[in-house]
């Protein structure tokens, strides 16, 4: 399946896609049919870049609602035949949670859908895990053959079934067949038994000794790496991992090797470490680099300008983000440095991101030019920006209003719209008469909190009607309950 395209966003579509208030407020205003199409393009090609993360399913769901919209075309494609070609749960997990918000909110014909997709559809695990919060316990039980008949008897079908048991989100409905299903009753007491089982297999851990972590960060690499221990010439010559799958492997050891020199290394133990940070293998190079930014080494900022400025992408990426999870003072002094110049390297984005996390008011211009040069070279997505957005907003850079303004019209992300709302309530005069009344309407339940607790409410008769209606909708969360409750409590 092909990735959807995003519509620009001052259309009705580009307004729903992002999640934003105002897609709302447009679909209502607009002719029925095209608010109707502009709904179904949403959810039934999830437009969310990080489906796992950002919220969609109830925006969606109130909109079917208020728009009383047949459930034709998501039946169509949950049913289509990509159905058994495209296995994703990205591709149907946005239609069946849309399906569970209208069953809660008594869309019969919703539940009906649900049921019969987790009896036939690809995705029915999905499909269970919604049911299982809305459906009755008859409306279960009637499932259970159908659901059943996918395992087949036998050792191999057994084993998939208490994988199915032991990876369901809402165990509601197994614990009620397992009453009138043997297999059923079995696999759940197994299940745990499996999981156990699989958390005894332990890896191999490495002797207690820092040499010997150094070269289990490295034990799996060295065979396509070239030769070298912790002296050798490692991947500084060259970025041939980062072009690898098991790249990203070697580096997941790393940081577990890190962790593990918190354990063993002490100070006698610095000039193999600070070796290893300048000269080692990739596995070996990373782990000493993170261990010595934790015990706050003075040779440090040396070594991340030299792994920073290496020709491995992941040694790169590794040591960048290990400059982001620092703190102390000496190396926001760095930092600073590192931010003020004009070269165009990656120490200097990470940098700025570092003082956008941790550094002081004086820090503002730097963040705020940073989050200049991101917008322009990135656009209002880039993934650099999420630090840069919550920087000026934490340093109340005042001159930062503008380019917020733009990420929170232009992003893609609800989660970064979310930061620049939450910027903007600092930083701009006019966040409660303006941004903050859209946001009564956002997809993100932390938008609408944020909106409900900041927006101005005296005089404004549709505010007061959207507080209310979202303190009596039994689907809202309940942050934004306690928020929306509090205003209108306090008159």
């Amino acid at each position: 399946m092909f990735e959807p395209a995003i519509a620009p966003s001052a259309s009705l579509l580009g307004l729903l896609q992002r999640g934003r208030g105002d897609g709302t407020l447009h679909a209502l205003a607009a002719e029925r049919h095209d608010a109707l199409a502009a709904l179904e393009e949403c959810v039934t090609r999830d437009p969310r870049r990080d489906w796992q993360v950002e919220n969609r399913s109830l925006y969606y769901a109130r909109l079917f609602m208020e728009l009383e919209a047949p459930l034709a075309g998501l039946e169509a494609h949950l049913f289509d035949a990509w159905d058994e070609l495209d296995t994703r749960e990205s591709r149907t997990g946005l239609t069946l949670a849309v399906l569970g918000r209208l069953a809660g909110y008594g869309r019969r014909d919703a539940l009906q859908l649900l049921r019969r997709y987790a009896a036939e559809g690809c995705n029915w695990a999905w499909a269970l895990d919604e049911l299982a919060v809305r459906d009755s316990d008859e409306g279960l039980r009637e499932l259970a053959d159908a659901v059943l008949a996918r395992f087949p008897e036998g050792p191999e079908g057994d084993t998939e079934l208490r994988a199915a048991i032991r990876d369901a989100y809402e165990p509601r409905p197994w614990h009620l067949w397992a009453a009138g299903h043997p297999r059923v009753a079995a696999a759940t007491e197994r299940a745990p038994f499996d999981l156990w089982q699989r958390q005894m297999a332990r890896p191999q851990t490495p002797e207690w000794s820092t040499e010997a972590v150094l070269a289990w960060a490295d034990a799996e690499a060295e065979p396509s790496l070239g030769a070298g221990g912790v002296g050798g010439a490692g991947l500084g010559g060259g970025a041939g991992i980062a072009e690898r799958p098991e790249g990203r492997a070697t580096l997941r050891r790393a940081a577990a090797a890190a962790r593990l020199l918190g354990a063993v290394a002490g100070p006698a133990d610095r000039p193999v470490l600070r070796l290893a940070a300048r000269t080692g293998l990739a596995g070996a190079r990373c782990a000493a680099l993170r261990h010595l930014s934790e015990v706050d080494d003075p040779e440090l900022p040396e070594l991340m300008e030299l792994a920073a400025d290496d020709l491995s992408e992941p040694v790169v990426d590794f040591a960048l983000d290990t400059l982001g999870r620092m703190r102390g003072e000496g190396i926001l002094v760095h930092a600073r440095a590192w931010a003020s110049r004009t070269d165009g390297s990656r120490l200097v984005d990470a940098a700025a991101r570092l003082l956008a996390c941790a550094g002081g008011p004086e820090d503002a211009p730097l963040v705020v030019a940073a989050l200049h040069r991101e917008v322009s070279r990135s656009g209002p997505d880039g993934e650099a920006l999420f630090a840069l957005v919550e920087g000026v907003g934490r340093l109340a850079a005042v001159q930062a209003v503008s380019v917020l303004r733009h990420i929170y019209a232009e992003t893609v992300c609800s989660q970064l719209r979310l930061g620049a709302a939450r910027g903007l309530a600092v930083i701009d005069p006019y966040f409660a008469t303006g941004a903050a009344v859209e946001c009564l309407w956002d997809c993100e339940e932390a938008t609408r909190e944020l909106a409900a607790r900041h927006v101005r409410t005296s005089g404004n008769v549709r505010v007061l009607d959207r507080l209310r209606r979202l303190a009596a909708d039994p689907g809202e969360e309940a942050e934004v309950h306690a928020a929306v409750r509090g205003r209108l409590s306090a008159g």
